[in-house]
């Protein structure tokens, strides 16, 4: 979902960048890369390892929130990259399943595809804090294959971050990844590289022939 149906990342970096200067981080603040992809719990977990210990991550997660729902609350529509509802609404009517398997709390998920206007175009919807092992372990693309009666040779996983693509791997999916260079993620595992969603789709519709006239 972040990095993928909208371009979150940029604003959630430089957001947890700013809060841990606030906390009087002075390291690098590439380190703070690594929560790219992660669940809260993770991503607290890493902002106090490089605070040192020094902040409680009972601190750290009311400050997190704070500043996103109340200082700097995101606009999901407003950055939504372009062409995401036609590219989905292209996807269903090729007759194809679509889910949204996201590290983010599950309220986060649906209120962002509600503001977004996209939650009806997906068949599947589920959050890494509610499986039993995060990305990158393939445990939530598995659940989705399982939920949609699919074979995993039969899905693809599109994700951005690192460990989002590892986690598709991980599943043994076919796995495609939106190039973003921003925050030195490797993307080098992915079998496939898109610059956005409807070349995946065009790409998604050459490999199975799926022909404007004869759409199933």
């Amino acid at each position: 979902m972040d990095g993928i149906l909208y371009d979150s990342e940029y604003y959630y970096m430089s957001g947890t960048i700013d809060q841990m200067h606030r906390y009087g981080y002075t390291g690098d603040d590439r380190k703070i890369y690594a929560i790219l992809g992660t669940t809260m719990e993770d991503t607290y977990q890493i902002m106090y390892d490089l605070l040192g210990g020094k902040v409680p991550i009972e601190q750290l997660a009311e400050g997190n929130e704070h500043y996103f729902l109340v200082e700097h609350p995101l606009d999901y529509k407003k950055i939504m990259f372009p062409g995401i509802p036609e590219a989905l609404r292209e996807l269903k009517e090729m007759g194809l399943k679509t889910a949204v398997c996201s590290s983010s709390p599950y309220q986060t998920i649906t209120d962002s595809l509600d503001a977004m206007g996209i939650r009806d175009l997906f068949d599947f919807i589920e959050s890494g804090e509610r499986v039993p092992h995060a990305k990158p372990a393939g445990d939530i693309y598995l659940l989705a294959a399982e939920a949609l009666n699919t074979k995993t040779e039969d899905c693809l996983v599109y994700e951005d971050s690192c460990l989002g693509i590892q986690a598709g791997k991980n599943a043994g999916i076919f796995t495609a990844a939106r190039k973003d260079d921003r925050f030195f993620q490797d993307q080098s595992a992915a079998d496939l590289m898109v610059s956005d969603i409807q070349e995946l789709v065009s790409w998604i519709r050459k490999e199975n022939n799926y022909g404007r006239s004869n759409e199933n």
